[in-house]
């Protein structure tokens, strides 16, 4: 029987990004590819990033956390997942700060400026072609050699690449909207040069305060809301000296602000999370689980 056989969950959202937040920290028990994978289905709970707390490993932490996306692979990071996280316990412990442990490593949260924002440390980006994970040398990832279309007229060429936990491409472009996002993102996504997949993202600078955004997300396709994705392009946007260090990100389902910190390169995320339902998983879900 699974572990997630009528066990409890939250439904919950971070602006458009859908989570759902599953707290296994009194179980020994882990999620297998699979049983994330029928949560996502039709009859389930459909996500683009479940949350799994798992007991902690490291003393001063909260929980481990287990980030999937909706195809079952598993993720280094996800901000708007976390904010979730971070409001769901906040919410029933009176806890304002906490520090949790990920695939990425460590990640401290607290209380935002605001009740209802909550601030996630993301930690410091990579930018070493390996670290990302490229599949050859880049000496400068600020641009790298990758197009869609014709050699002569690509339709898209020249993406920044950065880690952020897990590996994001970012075109710069005049009109986030202009581009069939849904047919180049799976076909970048898969590309050689990414070993590990990668998320990919358009991005429009509309001034040095200001960056618009949508995003194909590895492993979960189209989103209206990736947070790593939007502290990817903060980073690399500055690294380029096109955006400051502290901008405001507009996603299809809502904004965040995106500090790259000067004095320890942490990226810091601030935003909502929305609650939306709770309730227990069909065992019936499971039924065709090995």
């Amino acid at each position: 029987m699974s572990a997630l056989a009528n066990h409890a969950f939250a439904k919950m959202n971070g602006i458009g990004n859908e989570i759902v937040v599953v707290d296994l920290r009194d179980s020994k028990a882990a999620v297998t590819a699979d049983e994330a994978r029928a949560v996502a289905s039709p009859a389930g709970v459909p996500y683009d990033q479940l949350m799994v707390l798992q007991p902690p490993r490291l003393q001063g932490t909260e929980a481990f956390i287990r980030i999937y996306n909706n195809d079952g692979s598993e993720a280094g990071a996800c901000g708007n997942g976390m904010r979730c996280v971070v409001r769901r316990l906040f919410e029933k412990t009176g806890q304002t700060a906490v520090t949790f442990e990920t695939r990425a490593g460590l990640l401290n949260c607290w209380q935002g400026p605001a009740p209802d924002l909550y601030t996630v440390d993301m930690g410091a980006p990579k930018f070493d072609w390996q670290d990302i994970p490229l599949a050859e040398e880049f000496r400068d990832t600020r641009y790298i050699e990758l197009q869609v279309g014709p050699i002569d007229a690509p339709v898209l060429h020249s993406p920044s690449v950065v880690s952020m936990g897990n590996p994001h491409a970012i075109f710069w472009v005049d009109d986030v909207n202009a581009y069939d996002l849904e047919r180049f993102g799976p076909l970048l996504e898969n590309h050689p040069i990414f070993p590990e997949r990668a998320n990919i993202t358009l991005a429009h600078i509309v001034d040095r305060d200001h960056i618009t955004i949508r995003t194909w997300e590895r492993g979960a396709g189209l989103t209206r809301a990736c947070g790593s994705a939007a502290c990817a392009t903060a980073v690399a946007a500055a690294r380029l000296k096109r955006a400051s260090r502290n901008v405001e990100i507009t996603l299809p389902g809502g904004k965040l602000g995106i500090e790259w910190r000067e004095r320890d390169e942490h990226v810091l995320m601030t935003g909502t999370a929305d609650f939306e339902y709770e309730g227990r998983f069909d065992p019936a879900l499971f039924a065709d689980v090995a």
